[in-house]
């Protein structure tokens, strides 16, 4: 497995796509592209029989543009990254940083892949992912996008560790609708990931993702409270929302709880923590496994429970 570290130390592990997956999911966008535009080339042709050549070129010329680049641009940008030769192949486009593409992304590829893919019919992009170290063509050079594998041997996610007891349950009225799924991901990769960063470093980084999520949620953090703990509190809070949501009702806490976790694709917090709002924080302060992965208030990390970076 390549890792890909982003600009902030943050070690993301991802799988680039090596040319013969990449080879074979442009061959079946390819296959899907032309026959579309051959069909839609037919049916204009009848359709424009009355009007003159220099129309019909023209005609001609916006249909190539249309079908050919503008689809594959409009078809990565609303799948973000996954056309269909790479959904059948199990890839996605992201960013060099691992976060989804947008349109200007899917724009560069395009544009790009109209010289290097179908007017040099892939020998300039098979010659490119051959030299690159991470198997990328030049429109991803340009664009600053990755190819990776989706399908990938599920390995033993690392466990984020849950936040102190005295901050269980105070973030139950907080408005996380507003929060991207790339943030997230950023506060769980950080998380897990702390202990291996510069301690100056680390804080700099938590103060980031803290500031950008209180810009998010609207709320500001409690006065205090370190920006690793906050993240860690508000990460939980999701998580349990999450677990109350497709858990029956009385069914989510204790192994129930990692279970559903587990199935969210979530790490699972020790005994308990996933769990309603105060009650965990109640069941934590009662001596659950929260609480004994905890060494005191003011969030000093016991034996694997959360300790911020010093």
């Amino acid at each position: 497995m390549s890792e890909v570290v982003t600009g902030d130390a943050v070690v993301l592990g991802l799988r680039p796509a090596r040319l013969p997956s990449r080879a074979l999911a442009v061959f079946i966008d390819l296959l899907i592209v032309w026959t579309a535009y051959l069909v839609i080339s037919i049916g204009l042709a009848f359709a424009t029989a009355s009007l003159d050549d220099a129309a019909m070129m023209a005609v001609s010329i916006t249909t190539f543009l249309l079908v050919l680049v503008g689809g594959p641009i409009a078809v990565e940008t609303l799948s973000h990254g996954r056309s269909v030769g790479k959904l059948v192949c199990g890839l996605r486009v992201v960013r060099d940083d691992g976060g989804p593409i947008r349109f200007r992304h899917a724009l560069v590829r395009g544009l790009i892949g109209m010289v290097e893919i179908l007017m040099t019919f892939g020998v300039i992009a098979c010659i490119a992912s051959l030299v690159s170290a991470r198997g990328r063509r030049v429109g991803d050079v340009f664009a600053g996008t990755l190819v990776v594998r989706e399908r990938v041997p599920v390995a033993r996610a690392a466990a984020v560790p849950p936040p102190p007891p005295w901050l269980v349950g105070r973030f139950t009225q907080l408005d996380l609708s507003a929060v991207p799924d790339g943030l997230w991901l950023s506060i769980r990769q950080y998380l897990t990931r702390m202990g291996q960063l510069d301690p100056e470093a680390g804080r700099v980084l938590a103060e980031r993702l803290a500031g950008e999520l209180v810009a998010r949620t609207g709320a500001p953090a409690p006065a205090g409270v370190p920006a690793a703990a906050y993240l860690a509190g508000v990460l939980h809070e999701r998580q349990a929302r999450d677990a109350r949501r497709v858990a029956p009702r009385g069914v989510v806490g204790g192994s129930a709880g990692g279970g559903v976790a587990a199935d969210l694709g979530v790490s699972a917090v020790p005994g308990g923590t996933v769990g309603a709002g105060g009650a965990a924080g109640a069941g934590a302060s009662a001596g659950s496994g929260a609480a004994g992965a905890v060494a005191s208030e003011g969030g000093a990390g016991a034996r694997g429970g959360f300790a911020p970076p010093a």
